[in-house]
């Protein structure tokens, strides 16, 4: 029998590249009973059925992913963090450089949880003892979290370390320092789903506060991500500062709701979950990644306990959202 299946795959195959054989591989075939003919139509058939199943399946996975938001596609290949040691170091000895390498300032302002120009006026900073990797390295937050896989987008802001990040099934797409509620106007810790957004706006607090890249979570107390100053510490009244980069990039990055009118909701954004407690009267949390680097790392499995009290609600309010994206 192994025989018989042998030569039909020869026989379909071999003409196209050895002409020479075709005889000898016809006479093989009719000393089997069938023509070449058949064989190639038996075979011809048996591969349009086999594309037809796998196009079917193919199919079926996509419409199921399609009602659920959910990623059926490929496994992730798992990524790692760079290991990187920290040191104390003075800025005036890395002035230079960080005038002249945007990409080592990034990465300097990050660790230490400011912006560029707060950062140049600081006396002592945290340096990484490797300045060539790519951000994420640098900061806490997993790079995969397996627990997210069906949820297609969603940013975390740890009050504790002063950083956000972003993941779309459970990839992290994006990630930046923050400068959080400050002791007087702490950020409430709980899940927030994004509404409006505004290139420009003002302040709830401050009309003379003008806020860049706005994507607000709260709509009656006025708390949203933006633009603003980052002093290094939490600073804010109960926002969420980013660089103007970082801003920009969340800012284009998130859904809004959608209305229906001016003030009906029918569609919530993207879940937005703050988490953790900041120490006020102690020092800065990241000082202590020179003696122990790992000291702020966020593991998969902390930010599967901070989502899980949420899962439900998140996968209701995505359903939503897709199904309100598909009637447009």
């Amino acid at each position: 029998m192994s025989q018989n299946l042998y030569f039909p795959v020869r026989i379909f195959f071999v003409p196209i590249f050895k002409y020479p054989e075709l005889l000898l591989y016809q006479y093989l075939a009719q000393f089997y009973g069938l023509s070449v003919i058949k064989y190639m139509k038996r075979i011809t058939r048996g591969i349009l059925i086999l594309f037809t199943i796998v196009l079917l399946v193919q199919c079926t996975d996509k419409t199921a992913e399609n009602k659920t938001g959910g990623n059926k596609g490929k496994p992730s290949v798992k990524r790692d963090k760079s290991a990187i040691s920290f040191r104390f170091d003075s800025t005036k000895n890395l002035i230079d450089t960080l005038k002249k390498n945007n990409d080592i300032a990034r990465i300097v302002a990050a660790v230490n949880r400011t912006d560029y120009r707060h950062l140049l006026n600081m006396d002592t900073i945290v340096v990484p003892d490797d300045l060539s990797k790519t951000v994420e390295n640098y900061l806490p937050f997993p790079l995969q979290v397996p627990y997210l896989k069906d949820v297609d987008k969603i940013v975390y802001f740890s009050y504790p370390s002063q950083s956000f990040a972003a993941y779309e099934f459970g990839e992290l797409v994006y990630t930046g320092q923050t400068n959080m509620g400050s002791k007087a106007h702490p950020t409430p810790p709980q899940l927030y789903f994004t509404n409006w957004k505004a290139e420009e706006t003002v302040s709830t607090f401050n009309d003379e506060w003008e806020l860049r890249w706005n994507f607000n979570i709260e709509n009656k107390e006025g708390i949203g991500w933006h633009q603003y100053e980052l002093p290094g510490y939490p600073a804010s009244h109960s926002c969420l500062r980013m660089t103007e980069r970082d801003a920009k990039y969340m800012y284009e990055w998130a859904d809004q709701w959608k209305l229906k009118g001016t003030d009906n909701v029918i569609a919530k954004g993207i879940p937005a979950i703050v988490f953790g407690a900041y120490n006020f009267d102690g020092p800065k949390p990241w000082l202590q990644i020179v003696s122990n680097p790992k000291a702020l790392e966020i593991s998969a499995a902390a930010i599967e306990n901070e989502t899980a009290t949420y899962l439900n609600e998140i996968v209701k309010e995505q359903k939503n959202r897709l199904q309100q994206k598909s009637v447009n």
